[in-house]
């Protein structure tokens, strides 16, 4: 077999191994950032069960706040919803809407953190205290959970922006990523005060 013949054998073998070795680069990077969204959506699953029980903990005693409660578990359902469309694709535009009902669940709590401070006996109720600490350790862990998402979709994007990688990624449909943009946590983290 000539030099010529063995070049023109190996090169085909080299160039599938190639695009192999790049392909599962991808899909590694895919799945390395869906584990982070998975973390992302176990500490927003987290919150979301806290809300219904700081609600029904301050209902006794802003009785006259029902379009406000009742705000809170609209806003609420409509971000769970978000986040189970979000997992199930990642798309961008399912992670758009999941951060804009985040965001406005965000404002929703704001405004019932708000309107909680003029009742002082809510604010002196032990289990609404509670509530509010455990709900600002899990907005913590969301932003937590956030920039790892965030640094996880950088490396993808970069992964299958590259060339050659963008030539796999666009013949075997590697989408790119939505990183997360909003900041619903941190209102909701500067109005709950836990005082001692």
């Amino acid at each position: 077999m000539s030099s010529t013949a063995a070049v023109l054998l190996f090169l085909p073998i080299a160039l599938i191994v190639w695009g192999v070795i790049i392909y599962n680069g991808l899909v590694a990077f895919a799945n390395q950032m869906r584990n982070a969204f998975s973390q992302i959506d176990v500490q927003l699953q987290r919150r979301y069960d806290l809300i219904p029980n700081l609600v029904e903990t301050a209902k006794g005693y802003m009785r006259h706040e029902r379009e406000t409660l009742e705000a809170v578990i609209a806003a609420r359902n409509q971000a769970m919803q978000a986040a189970k469309q979000a997992k199930d694709t990642l798309s961008p535009e399912a992670m758009l809407a999941l951060q804009g009902a985040e965001s406005a669940l965000g404002g929703v709590m704001t405004r019932f953190f708000a309107l909680a401070e003029a009742y002082p006996d809510l604010k002196a109720n032990q289990n609404m205290a509670q509530l509010q600490e455990e709900l600002a350790s899990t907005e913590n862990r969301i932003a937590f959970a956030r920039q790892a998402y965030n640094d996880a979709v950088m490396r993808y994007n970069i992964q299958r922006e590259t060339f050659p990688n963008s030539l796999i990624a666009s013949r075997f449909a590697f989408p790119a990523a939505e990183t997360w943009k909003s900041e619903e946590g941190a209102a909701i983290q500067k109005n709950v005060k836990v005082s001692f």
